[in-house]
């Protein structure tokens, strides 16, 4: 398996921890602070996956910068 290869493996698992966290607790909103500190991401990486799920329409981003569903 290449370097790349591992890569798309290690966002494909974040974003399953995600959507779980999101799926599990409807009314969940985070802040990019709060989802960097609860998923263990750092911010490059977390803002990356977060604004990726607000464009495909499965969180909104809210006035006060919180992701929500």
């Amino acid at each position: 398996m290449t370097m790349f290869s591992c890569e798309f493996a290690k966002v494909d698992a974040v974003l399953d921890v995600i959507l779980g966290g999101y799926a599990h607790a409807p009314g969940l909103r985070l802040t990019l602070e709060q989802a960097c500190r609860i998923w263990s991401l750092g911010d490059a990486r977390c803002q990356g996956v977060l604004d990726a799920l607000v464009d495909a329409g499965f969180l909104t981003r809210g006035l006060d910068g919180a992701y929500g569903r």
